[in-house]
């Protein structure tokens, strides 16, 4: 039922009119009169009552709770928002003599130029550089510059820095001069909205029968934000018909997903699968897209800046397309119109050589390759 607020003014007014058609002969409503004092105290009250249910209702209803009293209310039903993510990245480590050997270890500190952002240096044993015994990443003698990947330290969208922003060395690397990104960061998100949160919690209701693709969808969105994922039934890992299997693909807007995410998502799946039938949880196979096209900017037009926004606008779009998802060429050129006002006309979009869409299968997804922007 929808609760029917007034405001001050309008609850005088009610009492008002209320009391003058009960009274037999006339009333005093003048301001200052005892009368209207009277009534005027009597609003007050109303108006402190009205407030009341009013805060009643935003702590007792997923609908119109926001914040905390979200969180409280979702949490007697097991659920909890998810957490925000931390961007990641590859940023560049370099020096200006490399005639030694030097150590970046895991957890070096890294700042954007206006000091805002932190990263640190995150280990990864399959890194080609990375030492064990040294905890973290050999730059060899003769070796000018070495890629390691960065986490941020705050979780968020705010780690989501553009190209060529992280620039200073906040931890002491004897042998490093300089470091920077040649790339910025997209995979930082914040904590679940409380829009996502109430949208997530109507499927949460809506998978409680369990056994079906869409409890197995819920599973799956609850671990963590940013994934997407196509679930193929009765079909094996290969694709071949086999009834009563399924297939699950995950991505984490990588396209490579980590062993470890996969194991979650294995896991949580199996919570949900419906007796008697198998699954398999695997990465998308990946279809790089590369990219070129012209563009004419105005006479005059400092052209180098611009070709870095269209090179970036398309490069993001192109990771953000879901597993099974078709990029369409001609986006290409609206993307590029969109990315900045001084690009006048687009020409020559080509994709991987060719000027048709690129197609994929149910269990690929596209990611950008080499962008050329001319």
């Amino acid at each position: 039922m929808q609760l029917s607020l007034r405001t001050f003014n309008t609850l005088v007014q009610s009492m008002a009119a209320a009391v003058e058609a009960s009274a037999t002969q006339l009333l005093d409503l003048t301001v200052g009169s005892t009368l209207r004092v009277v009534l005027e105290a009597n609003a007050s009250i109303g108006l402190w009552m009205q407030w009341l249910i009013l805060q009643m209702l935003r702590t007792t209803r997923a609908a119109s709770s926001n914040g905390a009293d979200l969180d409280s209310w979702m949490a007697d039903l097991t659920l909890t928002r998810l957490p925000a993510v931390a961007a990641t990245g590859i940023v560049a480590f370099s020096r200006f003599t490399p005639g030694m050997t030097a150590l970046i270890p895991a957890g070096a500190l890294v700042r954007t130029a206006d000091g805002t952002q932190t990263f640190s240096v995150s280990a990864d044993t399959a890194h080609a550089s990375w030492s064990v015994s040294g905890n973290g990443y050999v730059v060899a003698a003769g070796l000018v510059a070495l890629d390691v990947p960065v986490i941020a330290q705050t979780p968020g969208s705010a780690g989501n820095v553009q190209a060529g922003t992280i620039s200073l060395l906040a931890s002491a690397l004897p042998g490093i001069d300089a470091v920077s990104n040649a790339n910025g960061f997209q995979n930082g998100l914040d904590a679940e909205s409380d829009d996502a949160f109430r949208s997530r919690f109507r499927n949460f209701i809506a998978s409680r029968s369990r056994a079906t693709p869409l409890a197995v969808g819920y599973a799956i969105s609850s671990i963590q934000q940013g994934l997407n994922y196509d679930i193929q039934e009765n079909a094996d890992p290969s694709g071949q018909s086999l009834m009563g299997s399924f297939v699950v693909t995950v991505d984490d807007g990588s396209g490579s997903p980590s062993t470890a995410l996969l194991s979650t998502v294995q896991t949580a799946i199996d919570a949900v699968r419906p007796v008697g039938s198998v699954f398999s949880v695997q990465a998308p196979t990946v279809v790089t897209a590369n990219i070129s096209l012209n563009i004419t900017v105005p006479a005059g037009t400092t052209k180098a800046p611009i070709l870095a926004l269209v090179g970036n606008a398309i490069g993001a779009y192109i990771d953000s397309l879901p597993i099974g998802v078709v990029l369409p060429l001609t986006r290409l050129a609206q993307i590029a119109y969109s990315a900045s006002p001084a690009v006048i006309n687009v020409g020559a979009v080509m994709a991987n050589g060719s000027t048709s869409d690129i197609a994929v299968g149910a269990t690929e997804v596209v990611k950008a390759g080499m962008i050329a922007v001319n």
